[in-house]
């Protein structure tokens, strides 16, 4: 689960990291206010206004309706009200967007910290990630912070500096002086650097983070080490243990198909394709798509009913892959080992009659237990429903049904 920057923020300073301070706002009135309690507060005279949206690239990225940038400087509280109506509503796109955007519904009114002073202040990059190849935490971090770090990764990966992590003894304090020393943090920068490592491992892990991602690390002309941004993705898989973070969890950021997908309890995730499918279990679903692919189509997206298949859940999956108007045909594809194939084929009749005219065609493959009276269930529906047993059966049918 993705958070939004002001969330991430919020719990990393609760785990004693140190954050470029922020108030959210929601209308261009409140964002002035906030920018004035921060000047009472920190002193800052400049401010930066950030759209919060669930994707990076924000401070290249245009909104569309007036053409300001996704992060601005506002120099002076009087400016903030102009420059937050600027990006409040509107449609923000970047490269991680794609061309459709996403509406921005709140910005960030953060402190100025590049304030000048001893020297001059510096960007770093900063993430933890699990490395699932040897199954444990990886810290990567890199002097060449900022909004190009993509490029960076891809021309000099030797910039990448790795430390992994032995969760059952954690962070230990020579590993965060190595990175420390790594980065060029000298003095009180290392010193505050090795307390801001430290501080992040103990956060990652406290909430079963799957992701912290810094970008940028900065490090102030008065050598503090401070977190200007924060990217957060949380473990779903353990979000029963955090109920106060499964509540800062934002819908009206994600695919309001994936969102009905996952009430019903359903795996859902839509693709750009012309054939729906479902199918019990993760590993089928991926051959699946590769099915559709060799026919000739594109899948639509990827679903996974589960091991059950009950005519709800199925009933479920025809009204979420209907409701693409891409797609033109729909794959269903079941194993009969937890479930019979012949109850799957009369939960598939059953939901095409309640969902009622369904304009596309269906194929059904059934395989498993019971799979020949599934498919005599499916002939002698009287429905639009085309059957099949083998995988070559049903990438027949597809041909033919896409023409």
């Amino acid at each position: 689960m993705n958070i939004h920057e002001y969330q991430a923020k919020e719990l990393l300073s609760k785990y004693g990291v140190a954050i470029q301070r922020g108030i959210v706002a929601d209308t261009p009135d409140k964002a002035t206010a906030a920018a004035k309690e921060l000047q009472a507060e920190t002193g800052s005279k400049w401010f930066v206004v950030k759209s919060q949206i669930h994707a990076g690239g924000r401070g290249k990225g245009t909104i569309q309706e007036t053409g300001s940038r996704g992060v601005v400087l506002a120099k002076g509280v009087d400016e903030v009200h102009d420059k937050a109506k600027a990006i409040l509503g509107g449609t923000l796109v970047t490269l991680q967007t794609g061309p459709a955007g996403k509406k921005v519904n709140k910005v960030l009114i953060a402190e100025d910290v590049y304030y000048p002073g001893e020297s001059e202040p510096k960007e770093y990059y900063l993430s933890i990630l699990l490395d699932r190849a040897k199954a444990r935490p990886v810290i990567m971090a890199s002097t060449e912070g900022g909004m190009n770090i993509e490029e960076v990764a891809a021309s000099h990966p030797e910039k990448i500096i790795k430390e992994w992590i032995d969760p059952a003894v954690g962070m230990l304090p020579f590993q965060a002086r190595k990175i420390a020393f790594a980065m060029g943090w000298e003095g009180n920068a290392n010193k505050e650097g090795v307390r801001f490592l430290q501080a992040l491992y103990h956060a990652y892990m406290a909430v079963d983070a799957s992701m912290f991602e810094i970008n940028p690390v900065l490090r102030t002309s008065d050598n503090r080490i401070i977190a200007v941004d924060g990217k957060v993705n949380l473990d779903d898989n353990a979000l029963f243990r955090h109920k106060e973070l499964a509540e800062m969890r934002d819908i009206t950021e994600e695919d309001p198909l994936e969102v009905e997908a996952g009430k019903s309890g359903l795996n859902y995730v839509k693709l750009d394709g012309n054939v729906g499918c479902m199918v019990n279990g993760a590993g089928l679903a991926m051959a699946t798509m590769d099915i559709i692919k060799l026919s000739g189509g594109e899948p639509a997206n990827f679903l996974d009913v589960g091991g059950g298949a009950s005519a709800e859940t199925v009933e479920a999956g025809f009204r979420i892959i209907l409701k693409d108007p891409n797609v033109k045909a729909i794959l269903i594809n079941i194993f009969g080992g937890i479930v019979r194939c012949d109850r799957v084929a009369s939960g598939v009749v059953e939901a095409y009659k309640k969902v009622g005219n369904i304009p596309v065609p269906i194929i059904v493959r059934l395989q498993g237990t019971n799979a020949e009276e599934g498919a005599k269930i499916i002939r002698e529906s009287g429905l639009r429903v085309h059957s099949a047993i083998l995988l070559k059966e049903a990438a027949a049918r597809i041909k033919e049904v896409l023409g």
